[in-house]
């Protein structure tokens, strides 16, 4: 039996580490083009609007997103 992608696999932990620098990028990662999409445009509306005082919080909601993604089975 194969072992699915899941919680805590080591591809959602690479996707985790990519979207924390870039926003949206371990979304493109696992796959998913319009997630990683939103995250990205949101990410940079969040650094521009916030003149970059809270954007990092973008980059950790991004990767505690793909850090917990569990693909449909």
């Amino acid at each position: 039996m194969a072992e699915q992608a899941g919680r805590g696999s080591t591809g959602n932990v690479i996707a985790a580490v990519c979207s924390f620098f870039i926003p949206g990028l371990g979304q493109l990662v696992q796959g998913r083009v319009m997630a990683a999409l939103i995250h990205f445009l949101l990410g940079v509306a969040v650094w521009v609007i916030t003149f970059g005082m809270f954007g990092w919080i973008a980059n950790i909601i991004s990767a505690l997103e793909a850090a917990v993604w569990k693909p449909k089975v």
